[in-house]
Formats: structure tokens, C-alpha cells, sequence
């Protein structure tokens, strides 16, 4: 009996976390709006809350306006600058790997076998050892 119960509880709790659930703006409705419907609406609830009148509203529509576009330059300008920051980190991020597997081959050619083995295998300790001190230090920053 107990285990019967003990299931029953386990479905219950576990189909009411399966159950799908809907966010109160999805993102891409939003997107979708263009600039001026986004202003509209917020200048009519606006309204509504601060009981604008007919030249307030213009007033304040108009700055709505310049303010949404300052902010959409912006948003512009800071989407450029993080792709080119994208284009700049593979760009090192390749040369790195090239010198790192041109340092390979040139060490290979100069050690035996075993060396080489030991060279690796101390190698990966250490990139392990400066992982972890990289990881307490974003830690650290965080705190």
C-alpha cells in the first residue's frame, strides 16, 4: 500500500513539472513590433496611469520617440562592436592552436618517443593546474 502511494505522489508531482508553461511575453513578440507600434502602446499606458492629456501626450510621444531611437543606435552600435570582438577572439583563438600545433611538431621532432610522452603528459598538468587558477579567479572576481 505504501509503495502504491509512494507512486501515485511520484506521477503526480512529476506530470505537474512536465506541463508546458507559457511566459507573459515571448521574446519574439515583442521583437516583431517596429518602433513606433512599441511607442504607441507605451505612450497609451501611460496615459492611462497618469491621466495625460492631449498635449502631454504629444510631449512626451515625441520624446518617447528620440529616446527609443537613441537607444536602438545604441543597441546597433553595441551588436557591431560584439561581432567584431566575435571576429577578433577566432582570429586569436586560431593563431594560438596554429602555434600551439606548430610547437607540437617542432617538439616531436626533437625528443624520442618517451620524452615526448612526458612532455605531453606534463604539459596537460599544467594547462589542468592554470584551468583551475582561471576558474578561481573568475570566482574570486564574481564575490
Amino acid at each position: 500500500m505504501k509503495k502504491v502511494c509512494i507512486v501515485a505522489l511520484l506521477v503526480i508531482g512529476l506530470s505537474s513539472f512536465a506541463q508546458e508553461r507559457k511566459e507573459r511575453h515571448p521574446k519574439g513578440e515583442i521583437e516583431q513590433m517596429t518602433l513606433e507600434q512599441r511607442n504607441q502602446l507605451h505612450l497609451k499606458k501611460m496615459t492611462l496611469d497618469l491621466d495625460l492629456n492631449a498635449k502631454q501626450q504629444e510631449q512626451v510621444g515625441k520624446l518617447m520617440t528620440e529616446q527609443m531611437a537613441k537607444i536602438e543606435k545604441m543597441k546597433a552600435e553595441h551588436k557591431a562592436k560584439m561581432e567584431e570582438a566575435k571576429a577578433l577572439r577566432f582570429e586569436m583563438k586560431n593563431k594560438m592552436l596554429d602555434e600551439q600545433i606548430e610547437l607540437k611538431n617542432k617538439m616531436k621532432s626533437i625528443l624520442s618517443a618517451d620524452q615526448f610522452a612526458k612532455w605531453e603528459l606534463r604539459k596537460d598538468r599544467n594547462n589542468k593546474r592554470m584551468g583551475e587558477k582561471r576558474k578561481l579567479h573568475k570566482e574570486h572576481q564574481r564575490d
